[in-house]
């Protein structure tokens, strides 16, 4: 697995990371024991970033975090949190100086960390990027030693864009994948250009890209992928990518005849993100340790041709951007 320094950071990190939303909740149920085992099975494969948030779980997924690395030796890799989302209601005039201490004061007793290495605010609401008030109480942070860095997980190419301009700013986590390809055009640009390190999520579009769901695939009544496919608790951008269910089941079928013989379509999806050479580390989840063993599997394939890039664009153009590329 390939390591890539995490911007102007002093971090190295694999190119492949582990998501730990589906160890926290919302995604049906999890247990804590493979929760542990999920994670413990990602470092063993050489990961060496974690993502996270305070409101996976209430909090259960920086705790397990926790707990894995505190069992472990050697090397402790890098952590990332995301900070906002506590927030009730979620609306821009609670992203102050103050909330986001309080949320990183939890944060810190959860993972059991004097300094958190980077934390993220969390998809707050598009007027919070220009509060600049903000960002200078996030740098109030660096310089108090609660935090390292910090950075944002947006959902909006235009607030990625917004973020850089901030000469303080990290990082920036957004969706990129086979089917959210917009990123590429001009964000990717300008974080290559501002030295900003570039986290992907949703990867694997909740799913929809392993490859393994089908029309007849029951979802539990607390996975998301069930109780907010048209946005009815939180943004559609994070169910299934913002894709609609059937259009997203067809456009698998046609991606599946681009995957090599032996690999399985999802590694050949997270290889092609990782053709992008602005892409500092991509951030799958993972429900038990074979599913994060899976997902380091990527790492080893061999990189797409441009016969092969070129068809997974002409299948977004075709089936997937009228319904995503202009809103996100």
């Amino acid at each position: 697995m390939r390591n890539h320094a995490f911007g102007r950071l002093p971090f190295t990190v694999s190119e492949i990371g582990f998501g730990a939303w589906q160890i926290g909740g919302a995604w049906g149920e999890v247990s804590e024991a493979d929760g542990r085992a999920a994670l413990n099975a990602a470092l063993d494969a050489g990961m060496t970033f974690i993502d996270t948030a305070d409101v996976y779980g209430d909090g259960r997924s920086e705790k397990i975090i926790a707990e894995v690395l505190k069992s472990r030796s050697g090397t402790r890799p890098m952590v990332a949190t995301k900070a906002g989302r506590r927030l009730n209601p979620h609306v821009a005039g609670g992203y102050t100086k103050a909330n986001i201490e309080a949320f990183v004061d939890r944060s810190r007793q959860n993972l059991q960390m004097d300094c958190l290495d980077l934390v993220q605010l969390h998809c707050p609401p598009t007027d919070v990027y220009y509060r600049p008030e903000l960002f200078d109480g996030m740098d109030e942070l660096v310089a108090s030693g609660k935090i390292k860095a910090w950075g944002v997980s947006v959902e909006r190419v235009e607030e990625a864009l917004k973020a850089i301009e901030y000469p303080n700013c990290a990082s920036v986590q957004i969706i990129y994948n086979l089917f959210r390809q917009r990123p590429a055009q001009l964000f990717f640009e300008g974080a290559k250009m501002n030295d900003v390190a570039v986290i992907v999520r949703v990867p694997l579009a909740s799913g929809l890209l392993s490859g393994k769901i089908t029309r007849d695939t029951t979802f539990a009544a607390d996975d998301h992928r069930l109780f907010n496919r048209h946005g009815e608790h939180f943004d559609v951008r994070e169910t299934f990518a913002g894709v609609p269910f059937e259009t997203g089941l067809e456009a698998v079928e046609e991606v599946r005849k681009l995957v090599p013989e032996g690999a399985a379509m999802a590694a050949f999806s997270l290889k092609w993100i990782l053709m992008n050479d602005a892409v500092t580390v991509v951030i799958p989840g993972a429900r038990n340790a074979e599913q994060a063993k899976a997902n380091a599997l990527a790492a080893d394939l061999q990189p797409l041709t441009e016969d092969v890039l070129s068809a997974a664009r002409e299948i977004y153009d075709r089936l997937i951007a009228p319904h995503v590329h202009q809103r996100w």
